[in-house]
């Protein structure tokens, strides 16, 4: 699968340990189950444990992993899909 990285962002929360890495692929052809050309991987850690991550793998589409469960995620454009896990992060933070 051709693939060229056209975002790589991480940001680390120093006074709790924590950190948000956001890495987005252009791919071709399309990850199977996805109906968009990007490959992504939004993960948002603390400590040494992924509390929450977006992404989609191959077969499965559009989805995150939240509190030990896989729920679908709507993608519409890499802008919404950064907004959706940058909610998802700030309500996990409070």
């Amino acid at each position: 699968m051709p693939s060229e990285l056209v975002s790589f962002f991480r940001f680390d929360y120093p006074d709790e340990n924590a950190f948000v890495r956001i890495k987005i692929w252009k791919v071709k052809p399309d990850v199977n189950g996805s109906l968009h050309e990007y490959k992504y991987s939004c993960a948002y850690v603390v400590g040494k444990t992924c509390v929450l991550r977006y992404d989609n793998e191959a077969g499965k589409g559009d989805h995150k992993h939240i509190y030990g469960k896989e729920v679908p995620v709507q993608f519409t454009d890499i802008e919404d899909l950064i907004a959706q896990f940058d909610a998802d992060v700030q309500m996990m933070r409070r």
